[in-house]
């Protein structure tokens, strides 16, 4: 995909530099990538919303060209709250249009609860409320699902079995879930890689595991219910993170739309980017 008019750019927020690649002017509309990924996972929506917004889309800190702090407890949600605010205000904006997919959707959850008045709409993909994330961990129907979770927990070993052979798992994680793989051509596994490969990074994404599931980000947390308009889109073929997960969500959004995808993964804007970004707009021009 040519990107003409794409910058990068990076800022200094809650102490950390974090590179960024935006497009556009107008309202911002801030994407927050996931596990594995980086920016470039946002490659299909970031042309598209630049027309009428100024988008831009973060390497969250530990991924890619952002900074990569070493200890774990710099990777708790606290922090990743204070990152996301610090780049909303540092850009010179009062409010924002949210946008979040996987850990991406986690941290926009939460920051929507915790600084509503920043958040003008939030749109979150395959991502659950947090306190259905909770429940479904519980069951062992997600728990089966979720087995890398507690892998991940594990000292040194997810990052030598994730490098082995010139990181060739980080393709597999995609190509072996996605239901599209033609949506994941080899420039771009290879892109995924090469993020991953950055000194530190390995430990570092898998540090938001570290941090924030086994010492659960949102224990004892008295979730409000939110009254900005939300959007949740979600590509039900996902491996990883059950359907019913998005059951009752209602109860923590007093505005919420849910467009299920069918035949999509985990990946969904990545694999449907069309139809994810028709739901977008319509969701944007109803509002």
């Amino acid at each position: 995909m040519t990107q003409p008019t794409w910058q990068h750019d990076s800022m200094i927020t809650n102490g950390l530099r974090l590179h960024y690649v935006t497009q556009g002017e107008g309202s911002l509309m801030l994407m927050l990538h996931g596990f594995p990924e980086f920016w470039y996972s946002w490659k299909h929506q970031i042309p598209e919303f630049a027309q009428d917004h100024k988008v831009v889309a973060v390497d969250l800190r530990g991924y890619n060209q952002s900074d990569k702090p070493t200890e774990p407890e710099a990777y708790r949600m606290r922090e990743l709250l204070q990152d996301v605010r610090g780049i909303v205000l540092g850009l010179g904006y009062e409010r924002c249009t949210l946008v979040g997919h996987d850990w991406g959707g986690a941290i926009a959850w939460t920051f929507a609860d915790s600084y509503p008045e920043l958040v003008e709409r939030l749109i979150v993909l395959n991502f659950p409320h947090p306190a259905k994330l909770l429940a479904g961990l519980k069951t062992p129907q997600q728990q089966l699902r979720s087995w890398y979770i507690l892998f991940f927990q594990l000292p040194w070993l997810p990052e030598f079995v994730l490098q082995v052979d010139n990181y060739r798992l980080i393709g597999e994680i995609f190509k072996g879930t996605a239901s599209n793989e033609i949506a994941f051509p080899p420039a771009d596994l290879e892109a995924y890689k090469q993020a991953a490969a950055q000194p530190g990074a390995l430990t570092a994404m898998l540090n938001y595991y570290r941090a924030n599931i086994m010492q659960p980000a949102w224990d004892n947390r008295a979730w409000r219910v939110l009254d900005m308009p939300i959007l949740m889109i979600w590509g039900e073929a996902d491996q990883a993170l059950g359907k019913e997960l998005t059951y009752g969500t209602e109860l923590y959004a007093s505005n919420l739309t849910v467009r299920y995808l069918p035949e999509a993964s985990h990946w969904v804007q990545q694999e449907q980017p069309q139809r994810v970004n028709h739901y977008m707009r319509e969701f944007l021009g109803a509002d």
